[in-house]
């Protein structure tokens, strides 16, 4: 992940052998750009309301770094300037559930990041014919990070995107292509098994979108009865009703619903009935166009937008907005139509 696939430049060994002490020195750096980029991504996904199963980081280790920095192709170095041909220095990977969270992630990545390369490896594959590994990767940099991520300016994070069935195909592949534990004679057959699972993963993702979209087409009917002994809006009742309100959004994470539900017992609502009568009094799809999305807005995002424009500065201010009082205000000026 990250650099080019070859370079001609002349490179002399001592310029490797400085490239890597530099790069050892300003490890410490890169690990905490990289906390402060999962943090930043993490913070950018949930605010969106993107279903995602884990974010995870890791600044890369300085021999897997000299290992790159010293790679050949047919005797000429891959990489004439490491330092900055390396662009998976600090390194990200999402695992989403399903095919079009990944689209959507990386659609809102690109409209919150400046976007240096974007690369489909798993189209890329179809593309030959071939089934494979299959990641979504993005290199990513930010001219102008938001407060208290500053110290982000500079820094470029590589940033792999797959789902949860293609994380596991590719860690397995991985693992056993790097501990070199295949025959000669068992590598063909290896390969076409590798080959078959992958095709077979497709196959599942594609099952597992279809089923998320017909429970989703299917989802109107009446709702789970509430707990009487908790005056908060049901988690999976808020998930039904949402999933029905906003039949055209993705599903967001289980615990932004749980979240949200908090917001509302916040807000005095304790029911379904008056979220209802509530969000009948505003135009969702005039809200939602207002706030020009370039990506999906998950379930959660879309009744977070009308709680906004229903409560305005009272929403802001709640506690359990604490957090991101910022980015609403800069969203409820959206909402006004102001610049």
């Amino acid at each position: 992940m990250g650099g080019p696939r070859g370079c001609s430049n002349a490179v002399s060994e001592a310029d490797v052998r400085q490239a890597i002490r530099t790069y050892a020195a300003k490890l410490p750096e890169l690990r905490v750009a990289t906390d402060g980029y999962v943090e930043l991504v993490t913070s950018v996904l949930d605010d969106a309301g993107i279903n995602y199963l884990s974010i995870t980081g890791r600044a890369k280790s300085v021999v897997s770094f000299a290992g790159k920095a010293t790679r050949t192709v047919d005797g000429a170095p891959v990489y004439a300037d490491p330092l900055e041909d390396i662009t998976d220095q600090i390194g990200l990977r999402v695992i989403t559930y399903l095919r079009g969270d990944v689209e959507a992630a990386a659609q809102l990545l690109s409209d919150q990041f400046d976007v240096l390369d974007d690369r489909d490896l798993g189209q890329e594959t179809a593309d030959e014919g071939r089934w494979g590994y299959a990641s979504r990767h993005l290199v990513v940099t930010t001219s102008r990070p938001p407060s208290p991520y500053e110290h982000l300016s500079g820094h470029r994070a590589s940033v792999q995107l797959r789902t949860v069935l293609q994380h596991a195909w590719a860690e397995f592949e991985h693992d056993i292509r790097y501990k070199g534990t295949i025959p000669m004679e068992h590598s063909a057959d290896l390969d076409r098994r590798f080959t078959l699972a992958a095709g077979l993963l497709e196959l599942a993702d594609r099952e597992f979108s279809a089923i998320r979209d017909r429970l989703q087409a299917t989802s109107a009917g009446p709702h789970p009865e509430p707990d009487p002994r908790d005056p908060r809006v049901g988690t999976q009742e808020l998930t039904t009703y949402l999933t029905s309100k906003y039949a055209e959004a993705r599903w967001s994470r289980t615990d932004h619903y749980t979240w949200i539900a908090g917001l509302l017992l916040e807000l005095g609502i304790t029911s379904l009935d008056e979220l209802d009568v509530l969000l009948d009094s505003v135009d969702g799809d005039e809200i939602h166009r207002r706030m020009g999305y370039t990506y999906p807005a998950g379930a959660v995002r879309r009744l977070d937008d009308a709680l906004l424009a229903i409560f305005g500065e009272r929403y802001v201010r709640l506690t359990g907005n604490s957090h991101r009082a910022d980015r609403l205000d800069a969203r409820l000026q959206r909402l006004a139509g102001e610049p």
